[in-house]
């Protein structure tokens, strides 16, 4: 799967003329003559044609001289092309996302996804207009410039979050990659910060937030997460370093709201990134429906549920405990068995807050457990061992850019875990959109309406849905009754 192509320059006209937020962070117009570049829906009146260019990623307009606009602020901007994917491109932007250039080389990045480092660089200056370095760094510099305008965070700490040691080094990346210093940008900030650490994080719309709350509140783990009719909490970190999180909906901007107590700044990216991954948020469903709409059902489905997207998980050892307890039963009893599970096996937190005091046990901890006693059968605790021992020895792991082929084969060779676990997991934990569950019950009754097709029938009607069958697989569990009635871990 090729990357997202930046739109041509007729619709980035048309999108930038009509504030389209559709395109947001698809796109990024740069004015030569104030030597800024901005998001398609910025307020700030609409430049001349003749004094703009159009730039795939905010890192390329950054490499070309221009500075982040004040005013529309692109590092709110959702990404593009950073959800799971085959492309040499989608895998290594996924692994930049999660840290990979932060202590590691561009050698090794280029290692990982089986190139050569110039190819790779060459590869990114076609598909993203930067560097993997300058894409690197400019997600630190915006995510840094969002801390100054909206935390009362220390400077010092702003550099600690955007993986800078030295506050000098940070102080003159800032300033060659911002066109001004971090005080200067604190000092222009338009909104006073909270108490709290709190942030904005956008997103292309549509986005059925109550949807995406509904499903994580079918499956949330009590102890850990806590899901409201407008809100997700989770407690995260260790017991003695809790850190708890809580995201809500902004009824008025296409943002996210979120949350975060005390915790080391170093640790902001992981969050946020995390965040972005349980909702979706860099979604491009308009390249998503595209693809759906050319199926009668599935055209159906889009106009009833538009902001559908993929709920992703926090963590990927977590998500796969679970799909394992929700095995050939109900979702209400996976979580019966996932409460008794983190009761037993999951560390108390001090001081613990109430409904959300309670580690998720760690691979170690339940590797030679005896998990029967929690009411699991005895095949079913051999499955969650062997699973705990295949992440502690390496064999699994749940890190970005991964082939989905690859993940799959590697769960599946676990014994008590089928296809069926292995995709619901890379849909989850990798946000492959590609992931595809053929074996799930109520995908073929769905798909067979009177008769319901078998697995091989459901994945031959999944080949037309390519490369977004995990978007597929949302819309039909939710064509058949929000409260699906078959096994969904």
């Amino acid at each position: 799967m090729a990357p997202t192509p930046m739109p041509s320059a007729d619709i980035c006209d048309r999108a930038r003329a009509s504030k389209d937020a559709r395109f947001d962070g698809l796109f990024f117009t740069a004015v030569r003559s104030t030597g800024i570049y901005c998001r398609p829906v910025c307020p700030a009146p609409t430049p001349k044609r003749q004094n703009i260019s159009y730039y795939p990623t905010a890192a390329a307009a950054t490499a070309a001289g221009y500075r982040p606009c004040l005013r529309c602020r692109p590092e709110l901007s959702p990404e593009a092309n950073v959800r799971g994917g085959e492309s040499l491109v989608q895998r290594a932007l996924a692994m930049i996302a999660e840290g990979a250039l932060q202590e590691g080389s561009i050698e090794v990045l280029a290692g990982r996804v089986g190139i050569s480092d110039r190819q790779l660089r060459r590869i990114f200056l076609e598909h993203t207009g930067a560097t993997p370095i300058a894409v690197h760094t400019t997600r630190r510099l915006l995510l840094a410039k969002q801390l100054l305008t909206e935390t009362s965070l220390p400077i010092t700490q702003v550099a600690l979050a955007a993986g800078f040691q030295s506050l000098r080094r940070f102080n003159t990346a800032f300033l060659e990659g911002c066109g001004m210093a971090p005080t200067a940008i604190r000092r222009q900030r338009s909104e006073a910060p909270s108490g709290m650490l709190t942030l904005r994080l956008g997103y292309r719309p549509p986005l059925d937030f109550a949807a995406m709350l509904a499903f994580l509140g079918k499956r949330a783990i009590p102890g850990i997460e806590r899901v409201g009719a407008d809100s997700y909490e989770r407690v995260l970190g260790s017991a003695e370093a809790s850190v708890t999180i809580r995201v809500t909906a902004d009824a008025m901007k296409s943002e996210l709201r979120l949350v975060i107590s005390d915790c080391d700044p170093r640790t902001i990216p992981d969050i946020v990134r995390r965040v972005r991954r349980i909702f979706d948020l860099d979604a491009d469903l308009q390249a998503v429906h595209a693809v759906l709409s050319e199926t009668p059902l599935l055209a159906a489905a889009v106009r009833k549920r538009p902001g559908l997207r993929v709920p992703g998980g926090w963590d990927g050892f977590e998500v796969a405990v679970r799909a394992v307890l929700g095995q050939q039963i109900s979702v209400a009893g996976a979580t019966t068995l996932a409460r008794r599970l983190v009761e037993v096996y999951g560390e108390q937190r001090s001081p613990a807050r109430e409904g959300l005091d309670r580690v998720f046990p760690t691979p170690a901890s339940i590797v030679d457990a005896p998990l029967e006693k929690i009411g699991l059968p005895k095949s079913r605790a051999a499955t969650l061992q062997a699973l705990a021992r295949a992440v502690i020895d390496g064999r699994v792991d749940f890190s970005a850019g991964q082939r989905l082929e690859a993940f799959v084969d590697a769960f599946i060779a676990l014994p008590g875990i089928g296809a069926w676990t292995a995709h619901y997991v890379a849909m989850r934990t990798l946000s492959h959109p590609d992931a595809f569950p053929a074996g799930d019950l109520v995908l073929q009754q769905v798909l067979g309406g009177a008769k319901r097709l078998s697995e091989r029938e459901t994945e031959a009607c999944s080949q037309a849905w390519r490369p977004w069958r995990a978007y597929a697989v949302l819309q039909l569990w939710h064509l058949s009754g929000d409260r699906p009635k078959e096994k969904k871990a």
